[in-house]
């Protein structure tokens, strides 16, 4: 680890024959700032399940929101953090965390960017659109499916109405933070014949960007370049 390059976040302490604070929260976040002459960088790993307010197996990888909430707030903030490299390997998760997450990155006024590797699945397609910059790796893939529920539900009108709400509120930001059309995003999400055991949609790289749902194709050097462009021009509008 070079002294351009530490991991950040809320961690404990250091005490002797204890790993530094910062490795400690790299492994625990997954998260790390990158400094540089060209701009200060938090990279924030989204991965696994998204938990929500139900904790998952402990064999499950999962990215916490009651972490990673008031962790946004503060690099918003942070006079020290230039930009937010978002990465995202996600199968989805909780829903209204996701879009709680989302939320927060989408009202963010720092330059930010996201790369999906892997996967961004489910509620990941909210993640990945809610940076100014979203871009996919070629080979990485975005599921698109209607809202479901784990568990028992009541079969009464009042529960797919709630439903559909949830879901107006899924398509309607996506749509917001993308170059996707409503109906569009709709219509992959309740399409049939392409997913064996489940309706809806599954995209890849290039399939993503000439829909609209995903800004450019690339890889960790063009996020990068991306971001520092972000931040040049807004130092420069700052000295204007």
């Amino acid at each position: 680890m070079t002294e351009e390059t530490k991991a950040t976040g809320s961690g404990g302490r250091e005490h002797e024959g204890e790993e530094p604070v910062d490795r400690q929260q790299l492994v625990d976040l997954g998260s790390a700032v990158s400094r540089s002459k060209r701009g200060n960088i938090y990279t924030l790993t989204i991965v696994g399940q998204v938990e929500g307010h139900q904790l998952a197996p402990d064999t499950a990888k999962t990215t916490k929101y009651e972490h990673v909430m008031p962790l946004l707030a503060g690099l918003e903030q942070d006079d020290e953090i230039d930009g937010l490299l978002l990465l995202l390997n996600t199968v989805g998760g909780d829903i209204e965390a996701g879009l709680g997450i989302a939320e927060l990155i989408a009202g963010m006024e720092k330059p930010s960017v996201s790369l999906v590797l892997g996967g961004g699945h489910s509620i990941g397609v909210p993640l990945a659109v809610a940076p100014k910059v979203s871009m996919i790796v070629p080979s990485a893939s975005m599921t698109i499916h209607p809202v479901r529920m784990n568990g028992t539900v009541i079969a009464a009108p009042q529960t797919f109405n709630y439903f559909e709400r949830i879901q107006e509120r899924i398509v309607s930001f996506v749509a917001k933070n993308s170059r996707i059309g409503k109906e569009k995003f709709l219509s992959l999400m309740l399409k049939t014949g392409e997913m064996a055991a489940d309706v809806g949609s599954v995209i890849y790289g290039e399939e993503a960007v000439a829909l609209g749902l995903i800004d450019q194709v690339g890889g960790l050097s063009d996020a990068l370049s991306c971001l520092y462009e972000q931040i040049a021009n807004t130092r420069q509008a700052a000295r204007s």
